[in-house]
């Protein structure tokens, strides 16, 4: 009898199989190694993960089969026996596609779930922690202009939350969510992967076009810190897709479902919203040190050394400046002694210059903008937009010319061109009431952009003492707009 597949509101279910020959199989599981992959495959033969990840094993009617001697992979009478036939190749040295066509062609033929499919993307984050580009949202409370309110974290219950969030997706569009504990930050991990179709049942994964059905833009993620009114959201998306084909119907449904989870921490009378925080890196403990939960998500940059806690030794209130650490001072000595080296005559000065750079160093930066503390920002955009310093009276009269001595150099000089002359026009259009403010654009790109600008104090190529506050990270983002001296990130959206 045919099973018959009904239009429905609910999500997929975990235990909802793709065809082991499915090339998105094959895919999503030779991106891990094989360590990671052995060590996935003994999680899915756990015995609290068989309701979804239940292996192909052999029962009493295989036994007398004959066909099972001729099987390349033959099935395992029990869960212990295959959990030691992995471990055993876990010793072993080899390839990881030996250990992948085991287990789609022999322990698991009949199919891989949604949740083990979770489970191999998640594996393959962990591994590579910066495959994926977060952007940080700041949760906040919708109120009246008039009426103001104490900034409140809404409260977070994962079930409540889910179900919240499945109502709010179209009733076209199905989608599979998966929560996992990050094994060393504060956070949650949502996996959510989209399907464009009304079923829930195994029609929903069938499509001409076996390729796009389990598109890696389909599935995106999205993390809660703990204690913390932000949520990270990860941005990757295929750079080659055309903007008309089937890239653009991605963001259109990942926007979809950013826009419901505003609505998923919603309740009567307490509605919010998702607000742009100009802050985004592939490095998700950075995030969490900026955006997270605590006191260092408000102190950046030199200011850290108060968010610590080191038995009172940093206290605001001690007036006392103060001393060098023992660590910093034998670095200088031992650098400067290195530089001199080269130098066929020593200076004097040397040692004093550089110790100078590093105290001021640690005094902009504190103990952050280290090369290897994993907390980098890989890219800083930032737009000067400051009105342009004004000359003096007295220089002015040294700069400007009397209308004879502009004819004198008129004459001199020939005609000049309409090119000239329209750029001066269009600069006397830019200057406004207040002065000119030019548009001016710096980029810094790296590893880690903060380190890198604190190896340049160090170097003497930056003056740190005139350096704005900006560039040690305080205000922590990396998208921003300088007027007046102060920045200011994006307050938009974000969705």
């Amino acid at each position: 009898m045919t099973t018959l597949s009904i239009p429905t509101t609910s999500a997929l279910p975990s235990t909802q199989l793709v065809p082991s020959t499915h090339p998105a199989v094959h895919r999503t599981l030779l991106r891990l190694s094989r360590q990671s992959m052995i060590s996935l495959v003994l999680d899915w033969l756990d015995e609290r993960n068989q309701e979804n990840t239940a292996p192909y094993l052999l029962s009493s009617d295989d036994e007398d089969n004959d066909e099972n001697d001729d099987d390349l992979y033959p099935p395992a009478s029990s869960l212990a026996a295959l959990r030691e036939i992995y471990t055993d190749l876990q010793g072993r040295k080899g390839g990881k596609r030996d250990v992948v066509d085991r287990a789609i062609e022999g322990d698991w033929r009949d199919g891989i779930s949604l949740y083990q499919l979770a489970m191999a993307d998640m594996q393959y984050l962990y591994d590579h922690p910066s495959s994926q580009k977060w952007n940080a949202l700041k949760i906040t409370r919708l109120t009246n202009d008039q009426e103001k309110t104490s900034p409140s974290i809404p409260r977070f219950h994962p079930a409540t939350f889910l179900r919240n969030l499945q109502q709010e997706v179209l009733p076209d569009v199905k989608a599979h969510y998966n929560l996992d504990r990050h094994a060393t930050l504060p956070l949650l991990i949502l996996r959510v992967f989209i399907v464009e179709s009304p079923y829930n049942t195994s029609l929903a994964l069938q499509s001409v076009n076996q390729n796009s059905i389990l598109d890696s833009n389909k599935t995106f993620y999205v993390a809660f810190p703990d204690s913390s009114p932000h949520v990270f959201v990860s941005a990757t998306f295929n750079a080659q897709s055309s903007s008309r084909g089937p890239s653009s119907n991605n963001k259109s449904l990942r926007r979809l479902i950013l826009e419901g989870i505003p609505k998923a921490f919603s309740k009567p009378r307490e509605r919010y919203t998702l607000q742009s925080t100009s802050l985004s890196a592939k490095n998700l403990e950075a995030l969490v040190e900026k955006r997270g939960g605590g006191r260092t998500s408000a102190a950046g940059g030199g200011w850290s050394v108060y968010a610590e806690e080191k038995h009172g030794k940093d206290n605001p209130l001690n007036t006392q400046l103060p001393t060098p650490e023992a660590s910093i001072l034998d670095d200088v000595e031992s650098n400067t002694k290195e530089e001199e080296k080269g130098l066929k005559r020593k200076r004097e000065e040397a040692h004093d210059v550089v110790k100078r750079r590093r105290l001021v160093a640690q005094g902009r930066f504190g103990n952050t903008a280290k090369a290897d503390d994993g907390k980098g920002i890989e890219r800083l955009d930032i737009r000067v937009e400051d009105l342009f310093p004004e000359a003096d009276a007295a220089e002015e009269e040294d700069l400007n010319l009397d209308d004879s001595a502009r004819d004198r150099n008129s004459k001199r000089k020939g005609r000049r061109s309409s090119i000239s002359i329209e750029l001066d026009k269009a600069e006397e259009d830019d200057v406004q009431a207040d002065g000119w403010r030019p548009d001016v654009r710096i980029t810094l790109h790296g590893s880690h952009v903060f380190a890198g600008i604190r190896d340049l104090i160090e170097a003497g190529i930056v003056e740190g003492e005139k350096m704005p506050g900006w560039m040690t990270g305080e205000e922590g983002v990396s998208l921003g707009v300088v007027r007046d001296g102060r920045i200011r990130g994006f307050k938009g959206t974000g969705v």
